[in-house]
């Protein structure tokens, strides 16, 4: 056989045909590799005919599959036990891209008035040069069905409300929604499967920026959708088209970090419970917005849609004082920054006036209850104690009555 020049064996060498060898090996690794390829190479033509019809296992391009993708899909859609997941280079991109599956010109689509502000923003105002008219309605409080149109497609919501904290009946909205047709898409960052499964609740689509706690250590932007077979079929046609899949190493980020979601998910819940206790009784603040707290409005529904008596790790809190106590509370606080994200390992606290909700007009703001003076915080996996004394030390010496 002719030997290879040095060139060429530096090209091809440990590529394919070790993989193929690797294949053979009677050991597997441990945990996930990275498949850091772009394109896969084919025995022959026929081969790639297979592969379009489904009728041979296997890759062609990473834009449209990947095996990092796939494993990490398989992960979610088993959590919450959807048929299968898509991933998404962010939740935006989870979230749009499954909106315009299922929706075109003319169609209408039913929302809750309080979501986060990226989502608000592109139901109301980039979804109308497309043609798509969005009705946003109180839907913890109201029914539906009053709001249905013979054009209308899907309810979309959130599990626990961005940055209200209040929790919408899934099964009662799904109920209504199926009687005339539509899908009904959920939101269920704040709560991942840990807490609550919304297609067991009857929704259709599941959705998450996995960039919170899925991924949980701030290391990564992703976007996940679980649904049917056939639903996640019609969003995958557009996600290969707009080119939105989730990179092998974020994946691989993201395959780690749902090993411990359980975990981390039960102290995230069990903080929170405790500083939204303390806040609640402390006379600097005015109101606590947990779904945790017996307090809250959504504690019943909590206590049947939740799982494990869990309700998270986030909390809003509005302070007496308004604007002036708010921004001196995170001016003063050493150990928790301000950082506009959330549901990483440590406690932050975000301002949702000028972060999350910053694309609420002032008037939308407050008729819906987010006001000048509210503080929304993400509460870490540290010692509860510390995270209690950090605040209250910080609200003695940073605010005002």
């Amino acid at each position: 056989m002719h030997e290879k020049n040095l060139e060429t064996q530096l090209i091809h060498i440990g590529n394919g045909q070790f993989q193929k060898k690797i294949n053979k090996s009677v050991t597997v690794p441990e945990t996930l590799p990275i498949y850091l390829t772009s394109a896969y190479a084919l025995e022959d033509v026929s081969s790639l005919d297979e592969i379009h019809a489904n009728s041979a296992e296997g890759y062609l391009y990473s834009r449209d599959a990947a095996p990092n993708a796939d494993a990490v899909s398989e992960i979610i859609a088993k959590a919450d036990q959807g048929e299968r997941g898509l991933l998404f280079a962010s939740g935006m991109a989870a979230i749009t891209t499954t909106i315009l599956s299922f929706v075109q010109t003319g169609d209408h689509i039913i929302a809750s008035s309080v979501l986060y502000g990226g989502v608000y923003s592109y139901l109301s105002n980039e979804l109308a040069r497309f043609g798509v008219e969005v009705s946003f309605a109180d839907l913890i409080n109201e029914d539906i069905t009053p709001r249905i149109k013979p054009n209308t497609k899907l309810v979309y919501t959130e599990t626990i409300s961005n940055p209200l904290m209040e929790v919408p009946d899934i099964s009662r909205i799904s109920k209504e929604a199926h009687a005339h047709g539509l899908l009904v898409l959920v939101d269920n960052t704040f709560a991942t499967p840990v807490i609550a499964k919304p297609i067991l609740l009857g929704a259709d689509i599941v959705l998450y920026s996995a960039t919170k706690y899925l991924g949980g250590h701030s290391d990564i932007v992703a976007g996940v959708v679980v649904a049917s077979g056939e639903l996640i079929s019609k969003i995958k046609r557009l996600q290969i088209l707009y080119g939105s899949i989730l990179s092998p190493h974020d994946c691989w980020l993201l395959a780690r970090s749902l090993r411990t979601l359980a975990l981390r998910i039960k102290k995230h819940s069990e903080n929170a419970l405790a500083v939204a206790q303390f806040l609640e009784s402390h006379p600097k603040v005015e109101k606590v917005f947990y779904p945790g707290l017996i307090s809250s409005p959504s504690y019943e529904l909590t206590q049947r849609q939740f799982t494990k008596g869990y309700s998270g790790g986030m909390l809003s809190v509005n302070l007496k004082g308004g604007e002036k106590a708010a921004l001196a509370l995170v001016k003063a606080m050493d150990m928790i920054p301000f950082v506009p994200s959330l549901a990483g390992t440590s406690t932050t606290v975000s301002y949702p006036v000028k972060t999350s909700h910053r694309l609420y007009s002032k008037n939308e703001r407050e008729k819906l209850g987010i006001t000048d003076g509210q503080l929304r915080f993400s509460v870490g996996l540290e010692d509860s104690c510390d995270i209690i004394n950090e605040i209250a030390t910080s609200l003695d010496d940073g605010t005002n009555p």
